[in-house]
């Protein structure tokens, strides 16, 4: 069996679909004479654990940790912070005191490209060694954090391995970068490590087509497209929540107080005020990480009583609240580069079979995705019209998502190694 070394920040992944890309990627590799080999703190800083997507880690897999020195504690201890991820997006948040302020100075312009820069070098001097007694024959990075590709970079230097380098995300482009508060010369250190990365690199794999073609419009090396997708196993035997008597508009994952829909809470608040049988009916349940300024906003229009803050939930049980919707809300951030983005609850929302409902830009990639599935339709910030027609009326149901399926994207995966 050949072996494949993956350099991820997040094993074993928290419930996001997007950082589940690998260990769900890990879990089929086998069926294609793959063994994977993770290389991963042993302990980093993370929103959420979720114990229950340790079931799909193969047996054959080798995993291997080391220590990572993070400045969090520090930034915690400034701030008064009593855990990792108080807020979703912290970086783009408002109501920031002084010391938040330069913290994020701090962590924009010390440590590029993030946080995790530290753990670079002394990564590269282990694996150097390790790989001397337990040889692989390619190497993925993937990120963010962007600092796992710095290790590749270096391995690649130092040993040729064939390596593939993988984007969850944008780097430059993506959307919080311009909030990071950076100086020129921070901003240039950035554009020349993406730079030396994308062109490192054998391969690099964008999860959505506008990435792929931002990154092949700066390099000769190959871009190649592997969205994130479903997971066919995790919707196999579920038994979809049942709440009798209600009506329930479901938001699974992270939920930033920048892609609060206040335009679908108002419209909500109307119908409720209007129409006592739909207010005893309507549920708005959240599981995931939620930023307080969402459910503030939810309760500012009196909707408290329709809002059931469920927290970080087990995989298994994030999939039945799915099922389980009358209304699946897919919110996007209110950032122009946000367009390129898709999220990655916006697959397993796809494999759920239920109405899709999105707010964000109507041209962008999710946007695309809802159009061409059948899933759901987008509704800009500020679009009223139509909007309760489509709570009320939509059905699920979504075709031509096979694609999106995690065996088929290792399929491609596979063809790339």
């Amino acid at each position: 069996m050949k072996r494949l070394l993956i350099v991820s920040y997040y094993w074993p992944p928290t419930g996001g679909s997007g950082v589940q890309r690998w260990v769900k990627f890990s879990k089929y590799l086998p069926q294609h004479g793959w063994q994977p080999v993770v290389y991963t703190p042993e302990n980093p800083e993370r929103l959420a654990y979720d114990e229950s997507l340790l079931a799909d880690v193969p047996e054959c897999a080798e995993v291997i940790r080391t220590h990572i020195s993070e400045p969090y504690g520090i930034y915690r201890r400034l701030t008064g912070k009593k855990g990792a991820g108080a807020e979703v997006n912290p970086v783009r948040g408002g109501g920031k005191t002084a010391v938040q302020k330069l913290s994020l100075w701090l962590r924009g312009n010390l440590f590029v490209p993030d946080p995790r820069v530290s753990w670079v070098g002394p990564s590269v001097r282990f694996l150097k060694r390790w790989l001397s007694e337990r040889p692989v024959d390619a190497m993925v990075t993937t990120g963010p954090p962007q600092s796992m590709h710095l290790i590749g970079l270096g391995l690649k230097k130092a040993l040729g391995l064939k390596w593939i380098a993988d984007f969850r995300d944008p780097w430059t482009e993506m959307f919080y970068y311009k909030h990071l508060e950076l100086s020129r010369c921070a901003d240039r250190r950035h554009h020349r490590l993406e730079q030396q990365v994308l062109d490192g690199a054998d391969t690099v794999i964008a999860v959505t087509p506008y990435v792929r073609d931002d990154f092949a419009a700066r390099t000769k090396t190959p871009v190649v497209l592997i969205t994130n997708g479903f997971d066919e196993d995790d919707f196999a035997g579920v038994r979809p929540a049942v709440h009798e008597g209600k009506f329930t508009i479901v938001h699974t994952g992270l939920f930033a107080a920048d892609g609060n829909p206040l335009n679908l809470w108002d419209v909500l608040a109307e119908r409720c005020a209007g129409d006592p049988e739909f207010a005893r009916k309507l549920q708005i349940r959240l599981a995931g990480k939620t930023d307080s300024a969402v459910v503030e906003a939810i309760r500012a229009r009196g909707l408290g009583a329709n809002l059931v803050d469920l927290g970080y939930l087990p995989h298994d049980e994030v999939t039945a609240e799915q099922t389980g919707a009358d209304i699946l809300i897919l919110p996007l951030r209110q950032e122009p580069e946000y367009a390129k983005v898709l999220p990655g609850k916006i697959f397993e929302y796809l494999a759920a079979g239920r109405p899709v409902l999105g707010i964000g830009q109507e041209d962008g990639a999710a946007a695309e995705v809802l159009r061409d599935s059948g899933a759901g339709e987008m509704f800009g910030w500020d679009r009223r019209d139509g909007l309760m027609d489509f709570i009320c009326g939509a059905r699920g149901g979504a075709s031509g998502i096979g694609k999106y399926s995690r065996r088929a994207l290792t399929e491609k995966l596979v063809e790339l190694l």
